[in-house]
Order: structure tokens, then sequence, then C-alpha cells
């Protein structure tokens, strides 16, 4: 009876030893995986917007413009460009 329980025993632990690193493993890439699912569904709606922003610089005029005053300081013949730095207000 013991010599039976013994060796159950000792089947369990083998058992164990040999699929507990692999369950482990099995665990962390589905952790990864559930990661990665969000991250693209966050790309997608990024991509999304990128896209939409692409459409309305490709046809509006007046969204061309303020890309280019605000990103490439492009100004308009007789406009003085005036740079405006924040910081501590003096009092």
């Amino acid at each position: 009876m013991w010599k039976k329980a013994f060796w159950l025993f000792g089947i369990a632990v083998f058992l164990l030893v040999m699929f507990l690193p692999g369950y482990t493993k099995l665990q962390e890439l589905r952790e990864k995986n559930s990661n990665l699912e969000v991250k693209i569904k966050r790309l997608h709606v990024e991509n999304a917007l990128l896209e939409q922003e692409l459409k309305q610089a490709e046809s509006d005029p007046v969204y061309q413009e303020k890309i280019a005053r605000e990103r490439m300081g492009v100004v308009r013949k007789g406009e003085v460009p005036v740079k405006i730095i924040a910081g501590e207000s003096k009092r």
C-alpha cells in the first residue's frame, strides 16, 4: 500500500517538474499576446487618425496653410514672424 502511494507521489512530482515550466511559459506568452493585441488596436486607431489628417491635408487649403505656418514657420509676404517663448512672468 505504501509502496503504491510512494510511486504515485513520485510520478505526480515528476509530472509537475516536467510540465510546470512549460505551463508558466504558456501563461507568459498568453499575457504577451494580450498586450500585443491591445497595442495593435491602439495602433489601428492611431493609423485611422493619421489617414484622416492626411486626407484633410491633401484637400483643405486652410488646413495646409495652418500646417505650413505652425510646423514649418512659413509667413506671408509682409508679415513679421514673432516667436513667443513661454516662461515665468515678471511681477
